[in-house]
C-alpha cells in the first residue's frame, strides 16, 4: 500500500483509523487474521484506514492493506515481518500523529490518527500496556482502558472481581511461578483437592493458548510446563460439566447501560478435540457447531445476559467484551471469563452473535469506532 495518507479534516470527509495488529504474543497469527476482518468489512468512504502491524520482536511497520496476506491460508499462519521503517505514534500540536523513521532519514509524518483500533489478543496488546501507551499519547481508542483490559487478562484476579461482584466462579487454584519453583508437591496437592479433571492454563494468555486438559494425576506435571511456556503465572480450573454459553456485550451510548446480545452456544462437531482448542477455533472451521440463540430456556438466557452486563461493570470494561459461562445440567451459570477483546473476525462467535441479534458485522465496527470517538482519553 502507498505510505502517504493526507491528513483527516473536513475536507478529506472520513475519519482517520489506525488499525494495529500483529504483536508480540503467541495471539500473534490471531490478531493478523482478526485485522483482516475487520478491513475486509470496515467502511472506506468514512474512513481512512491506516494498517499497523506489530511484528514479533515488537516493531511497528506500516502494513500491507490487502486482505489476503493477513488471512489464514493452508499450512501457514499470517505473520508480520520487522522492516527497515519504523512508525510510531507521536503527539503533534496537541493531536496524535503517525510518524516513519528509517535509518540515516529524517522521520516524515503520515498525520494526524483520529483514532486508533487495536485488534490485539494476548499480552503486549490486550492487557492495558497499549491502552496506555494510547492513553499517553492521548489518542482516543476503541475496547477497555488500562485497568479493565489487565483484568480481563489476568484470569486469577478477573475471578477474585467477578467473585466480588457476586457472581458465580467454578473452583480453582492460581499458581505463581515461585509456588510451583519452591514447593511443587504443595501444588500438586492443591490441585488434587479440586479433583480431576482439571484445566491447566497460562494465566494471562488467550485463544486457548497452553491449556491442557488433565485427567489424571499423572499427566499435571507436563501439562503445568507446557502452560509455563506462555505465562508463569498459572490457573487450573476444576473441570464442570456443562454446555459452554458465551454472550457479547457493547458498551451503552451516552450512560446507558450495556447492550448484551442473544446469548451463544459452541459445541465441537466430533471426538477429535477435547475441549475448544486452537485448532477448532481457528484453523479447522468444521470442528465446531455455532449456534446462537442458545437453545437453553428463557428464564436461563435472561440471566446470562444479565450476569453478562454486571461482569462487564465489574470489571471496568469499555466497548466490547464477550463473557463466557458454563450452564449446567441443574440450570445453574457459572461465569468462566470476560474477553476485553474477543476473536473478531466474520465467523468469531463475538460479531455472529450480534448478528443474530440483529447488528450486522460492518455495523458493529462503526458502533465500536464511534463509541471510542465519543469516549474521551484519561480519567473517566
Amino acid at each position: 500500500m502507498s505510505t502517504e495518507h493526507s491528513s483527516p479534516g473536513p475536507a478529506a470527509g472520513r475519519v482517520r483509523v489506525a488499525i494495529l495488529f500483529g504483536g508480540r504474543s503467541s495471539e500473534h497469527a490471531v490478531s493478523c487474521v482478526t485485522a483482516a476482518g475487520v478491513m475486509g468489512a470496515i467502511d472506506t468512504e468514512k474512513y481512512d484506514v491506516v494498517p499497523i502491524g506489530i511484528a514479533k520482536n515488537g516493531q511497528w511497520v506500516l502494513a500491507n492493506g490487502d486482505v489476503s496476506a493477513w488471512s489464514l491460508s493452508e499450512g501457514s499462519l499470517p505473520e508480520v515481518t520487522a522492516g527497515s521503517a519504523t512508525v510510531s505514534l507521536a503527539h503533534r500540536d496537541g493531536a496524535p500523529a503517525l510518524v516513519v523513521s528509517e535509518p540515516s532519514s529524517v522521520p516524515r509524518e503520515l498525520g494526524g490518527v483520529d483514532v486508533v483500533f487495536p485488534l490485539l489478543h494476548g499480552p503486549f496488546g490486550e492487557d492495558g500496556t497499549i491502552q496506555g501507551l494510547l492513553e499517553l499519547s492521548d489518542t482516543r481508542y476503541v475496547g477497555a482502558g488500562v485497568l479493565a483490559s489487565a483484568l480481563g487478562m489476568d484470569k486469577h484476579y478477573m475471578k477474585v472481581v467477578f467473585e466480588a461482584a457476586g457472581l458465580t466462579v467454578g473452583p480453582y487454584v492460581a499458581v505463581t511461578d515461585r509456588q510451583w519453583t519452591m514447593d511443587p508437591a504443595a501444588v500438586r496437592a492443591r490441585v488434587a483437592a479440586l479433583g480431576f479433571p482439571v484445566f491447566v492454563k497460562p494465566a494471562r494468555a488467550g485463544s486457548s493458548m497452553g491449556i491442557t486438559k488433565v485427567s489424571a494425576p499423572e499427566e499435571l506435571d507436563a501439562a503445568i510446563l507446557a502452560a509455563r511456556e506462555h505465562d508463569l503465572k498459572l490457573v487450573i480450573e476444576a473441570g464442570i460439566v456443562g454446555r459452554e454459553i458465551e454472550c457479547a456485550v457493547l458498551e451503552g451510548r451516552g450512560g446507558d447501560a450495556p447492550r448484551t446480545s442473544l446469548p451463544g452456544e459452541i459445541a465441537l462437531a466430533d471426538h477429535a478435540h477435547a475441549f475448544y482448542d486452537f485448532e477448532a477455533k481457528y484453523v479447522q472451521g468444521d470442528a465446531v457447531n455455532l449456534s446462537c440463540p442458545a437453545d437453553i430456556p428463557a428464564p436461563a438466557i435472561a440471566r446470562i445476559r444479565e450476569q453478562a452486563a454486571l461482569a462487564f461493570d465489574a470489571v471496568g470494561a469499555e466497548g466490547l467484551s464477550r463473557v463466557d459461562f458454563f450452564y449446567t445440567p441443574a440450570g445453574d451459570v457459572i461465569i468462566n471469563e470476560v474477553n476485553t477483546m474477543p476473536g473478531f473476525t466474520p465467523s468469531s462467535m463475538y460479531p455472529q452473535m450480534w448478528a443474530a441479534s440483529g447488528l450486522a458485522y460492518p455495523d458493529l465496527i462503526d458502533e465500536l469506532l464511534q463509541l471510542a470517538l465519543h469516549r474521551k482519553t484519561g480519567l473517566r
